[in-house]
C-alpha cells in the first residue's frame, strides 16, 4: 500500500509563496524517514540533511503557490485559504496516485474538509485520514513538512538576495513590515496584497499623497 504525508510551509507570511508537499512511501518502509519530526522541531541543518534524505528514497512532489494565486483565491466568494489548500492537496493526491492520503488539516471542520477534497480526486476510493497536527502525528506528514519549509526558506533567500532584508515574511516581524513601508510598490509580485499588513501600508501611503 502506497502512503502519502502532505504538508505545507509558508501558510501565513506575507511575503513570498506557500509551499506544499507530498511525500509517498510504501507502508511498512517508515525507516527510510527516520528522523523526520514536525519541521518546527528541527534546526534548519538537520532540515537540509532530511530534505537531501528524504527525496533520495521516496516519491515527492513539491508545490509552489504564488502570491497572486493566494490573492486570487481570497478574492474569489466561492474560495478561502482553507478550500486553496484542499486543492492543491488534491492536485498532489492525483499526481502521486497513493492508496492512502495522510493530510494535515487547517480547518476546524474535519468533516467537511475530507468531503471537499474527496470531490477533487480522481480516484474516489483513496482512503484519506484528515487530521489536525498530522505533521506531528505521522512519519510521512512530517517528511512532507520538512520538504515544503526547506523549499520555503529557499524562497525567502532568494528573496532577500534580490531586493534585500525581507525578514522573515511574517506580518509580525519589524524587519518585515519595515521592508513593506519602503517597497511596497517596487516589487509587487512578492506581496500578498490580500493580507491586511500590506493593505495597511497601501492606505497610509495613499492617505499622505491626498495631503
Amino acid at each position: 500500500m502506497k502512503v502519502l504525508g502532505i504538508d505545507e510551509a509558508g501558510r501565513g507570511p506575507v511575503i513570498g509563496a506557500m509551499i506544499m508537499a507530498g511525500v509517498m512511501i510504501n507502508e511498512g518502509e517508515e525507516h527510510l524517514l527516520e528522523g523526520s519530526k514536525d519541521s518546527k522541531m528541527l534546526a534548519h541543518p538537520i532540515r537540509l540533511e532530511l530534505d537531501k534524505k528524504i527525496k533520495e528514497s521516496t516519491e515527492y512532489k513539491i508545490i509552489e503557490v504564488s502570491p497572486e494565486e493566494i490573492d486570487d483565491a481570497l478574492a474569489n466568494p466561492d474560495m478561502n485559504l482553507n478550500w486553496l489548500e484542499a486543492h492543491k492537496q488534491a492536485e498532489l493526491i492525483n499526481a502521486l496516485k497513493p492508496d492512502k492520503a495522510i493530510i494535515d488539516c487547517p480547518s476546524p471542520n474535519l468533516a467537511a474538509f475530507e468531503a471537499y477534497i474527496r470531490n477533487l480526486l480522481d480516484n474516489k476510493k483513496t482512503e484519506l485520514i484528515v487530521e489536525h497536527k498530522a505533521d506531528e502525528k505521522y512519519i510521512t506528514s512530517s517528511a512532507a513538512s520538512i520538504l515544503a519549509k526547506v523549499r520555503r526558506e529557499e524562497i525567502v533567500s532568494e528573496i532577500k538576495e534580490k531586493y534585500g532584508n525581507t525578514g522573515s515574511g511574517y506580518p509580525a516581524d519589524p524587519n518585515t513590515k519595515k521592508f513593506i513601508a519602503e517597497n511596497w510598490d517596487k516589487c509587487p509580485e512578492i506581496f500578498r496584497k490580500s493580507w491586511s499588513t500590506y493593505k495597511k501600508v497601501v492606505e497610509n501611503k495613499g492617505q499622505k499623497k491626498l495631503f
